[in-house]
């Protein structure tokens, strides 16, 4: 009638602090509209879209945004006034259908409504980062870092946005550039940077939410000493269950001593062809570098920016631009191997050129990517030499040169991003007829001059977050159309394309990369059943008839009730795709790590723990979770686990995959 069933039951002392990990993925549809920073500059309130009329409604003048999402799939965005103008943020709870103005993290002061800017202590570089864990008030704390030159500003939310916390000196050392900013656990965030005489990155670590930044370490090792003054720096990341800490650059060849000797002796003229990863396992104090993809010296990488991203299973993926196309290699040893470079654009249509890529990582494989992709192709120039030959758009006049680049955003997903030859699908975001910029983009940061061969007006990256509970993704970009959803109130018709016009949208649509939230299936082909892992009715079904049957066990027993604990939940589900990848019911993961080690890593904390594991073909439809039940009753391991009188808590995931329900009980006391 069933499927042999596997059991698999545990109950054990909870002792020391381990953790696992897991990954993500995308999809098409995306619907695009303008953030709106008012009633002013600074101050909460403005939702958009809204049904106000336009303009002035839902405009703004910032540019160069991040986003990022929590675990609970409440997304934060942030992007700049420009150096002492301060931040502006919002929040989505739904989904990113609308985005709320928040109150500025680091404006001290503002001015008339719906006139740009305030007054700050940063207002350049923007990135963002939520905890992976809750803080005391049963909120993910949100970050947001900026830069003002002098210093790195870090200012800290506990309630979600509504009020924050600055620390405008956050850097050990003065004088910085391009910070970036990760978090790990209720209270650990850390923030990298190069100082401006570029000797080496910096990453200082606060323990206390922000307020103090004591540790310090350096991501160039001493075994690279060549690359410290000769790189451009990526972004920083953390894998919340392992707790290594990533930060990627792109710099020379190390072993090469007449590179380096070129490159300090000629002005520095030396391209960075080669990627890196610097990896610390010891929280950030230490760190050791690994090569990620050595390309020819006529290729330079040091475009804004190389990218990391870590998946829920802890494989590690290194995204990066030539200038021309968009490239990612992998890592499944944390960092110290890799596999690629493998070509995300097709190179054709839209995507003759792509540049400026982040990553977003999900369930195990899946990966999402998005980058600025352009209908013009020259190998011989970079984009910020490319033409704009339309009179219309091609503000104050229109190059000699013939042609013109149209700029497009694009979305790109693969649920399989650690198999080699898996196509990735990827979705032109915003509308054909609206291109976010034409002609040249300049990607050098502080070195664009501002004329039309130095253009920086889509400025330095943009970001994608998906929501784990319902993947739900939304892109934040940088667009300096005059009219493109939304006539600018803030510019001409005049100064259409032109950084005069430049504001922050948003494009929402629907991901899959992860496998436990609705319509995430798990990439086929890869796991031990040779199906995909659905979250769908008969699987939640399954939950709450084995949810019933326990509290009906302990109740015939003379025990309380178990209360069902989410978080819980959803590492079971996650164990139960694993389960199903490997094709077996078991405690251990593809890492080798416990249901207690998980159970920490998702941020939970218990005395004693338990776990059962199984998976049963139904015959009848629904009645999966009786099935499993019986079998779980019958086996006495599994039995004292559901019957213990210590144990408070369950969590209970289940998966569905050709039929087969697969399912996790973890428990805690």
């Amino acid at each position: 009638m069933y499927r042999s069933t596997a059991i698999a039951a545990a109950l054990v002392l909870a002792t020391m602090p381990l953790m696992a990990t897991h990954p993500s993925s995308a999809a098409a549809g995306f619907t695009n509209f303008q953030l709106g920073d008012g009633p002013a500059p600074g101050v909460a309130g403005e939702v958009c879209p809204n049904a106000n009329p336009n303009p002035p409604a839902c405009q703004n003048s910032q540019a160069e945004p991040q986003i990022r999402a929590d675990n609970a799939g409440v997304f934060y965005g942030a992007s700049e006034n420009g150096l002492g103008g301060g931040t502006e943020a919002y929040r989505s709870t739904d989904n990113g259908q609308h985005y709320m103005h928040l109150t500025s993290p680091n404006q001290f002061s503002t001015i008339a409504p719906q006139t740009p800017g305030g007054l700050g202590p940063a207002g350049g570089d923007v990135d963002v980062a939520t905890a992976p864990q809750r803080n005391a008030n049963g909120i993910y704390n949100v970050y947001v870092a900026s830069l003002n030159l002098a210093d790195v500003a870090v200012s800290t939310s506990f309630d979600g946005g509504a009020t924050w916390k600055l620390n405008p000196a956050a850097a050990s050392f003065p004088g910085d550039d391009r910070e970036w900013i990760a978090a790990d656990m209720a209270s650990k965030v850390c923030i990298s940077y190069r100082d401006l005489p570029a000797f080496g990155i910096h990453v200082n670590c606060s323990y206390d939410a922000g307020a103090t930044f004591l540790q310090s370490g350096d991501a160039i090792d001493l075994a690279h000493t060549y690359n410290r003054t000769n790189f451009e720096i990526g972004n920083l990341a953390i894998d919340p269950r392992s707790h290594i800490i990533y930060q990627t650059y792109s710099s020379i060849d190390y072993t090469s001593t007449p590179e380096y000797t070129t490159c300090q002796t000629t002005g520095n003229p030396c391209n960075y062809h080669v990627v890196y990863m610097g990896v610390s396992r010891d929280g950030g104090k230490t760190f050791t570098d690994y090569t990620v993809h050595t390309g020819p010296p006529t290729v330079s990488y040091g475009h804004q920016f190389v990218n990391v991203s870590v998946d829920r299973r802890g494989y590690v993926y290194s995204v990066y631009s030539d200038n021309h196309n968009v490239y990612y290699s992998y890592s499944t040893d944390h960092g110290q191997t890799w596999t690629g470079p493998l070509q995300i654009n097709t190179g054709t249509g839209n995507q003759q050129t792509a540049i400026e890529p982040w990553s977003v990582a999900g369930s195990g494989g899946r990966v999402n990517v998005v980058f600025y992709g352009a209908d013009y192709y020259n190998s011989a120039v970079p984009p910020d030499s490319y033409p704009c030959n339309d009179p219309a758009h091609c503000n104050p006049t229109p190059d000699a040169i013939p042609g013109t680049a149209h700029w497009h955003v694009f979305f790109a997903e693969n649920l399989s991003a650690v198999t080699n030859g898996t196509a990735w699908t990827t979705t032109q975001v915003t509308d054909p007829a609206y291109p976010v910029h034409y002609g040249g983009v300049c990607e050098g940061g502080v070195g664009c001059m501002g004329d039309r061969s130095h253009n920086r007006d889509l400025y330095d990256d943009f970001g994608i977050v998906v929501s784990p509970a319902t993947n739900a993704a939304s892109i934040i970009y940088s667009d300096d159309r005059f009219s493109e959803y939304n006539h600018q109130s803030r510019c001409t018709a005049a100064q259409d394309n032109t950084a005069t016009c430049d504001h922050t949208n948003i494009a929402t649509g629907i991901s899959h990369i992860f496998a436990t939230a609705p319509g995430g299936a798990m990439g086929g082909g890869s796991d031990g059943t040779g199906g995909e892992c659905q979250r769908d009715s008969q699987s939640t079904k399954a939950e709450q008839d084995l949810m019933t049957a326990l509290n009906a066990h302990r109740a015939t027993a003379g025990l309380p009730a178990l209360t069902r604990n989410e978080t819980q939940s959803d590492q079971a589900r996650d164990h139960a795709c694993d389960n199903a990848e490997q094709g077996l019911a078991s405690d251990q993961d593809t890492e080798g790590n416990g249901h207690a080690d998980r159970m920490r890593g998702a941020g939970l904390t218990f005395a004693l723990s338990g776990e059962n594991n199984g998976s049963v073909a139904q015959t009848v439809s629904g009645t999966a979770g009786s099935l499993l039940d019986s079998s779980l009753m019958a086996d006495p391991n599994a039995t004292l686990t559901i019957l213990s009188p210590a144990i408070t808590s369950v969590g209970i995931g289940a998966v569905d995959v050709n039929g087969v329900i697969w399912v996790t009980e973890d428990f805690s006391g």
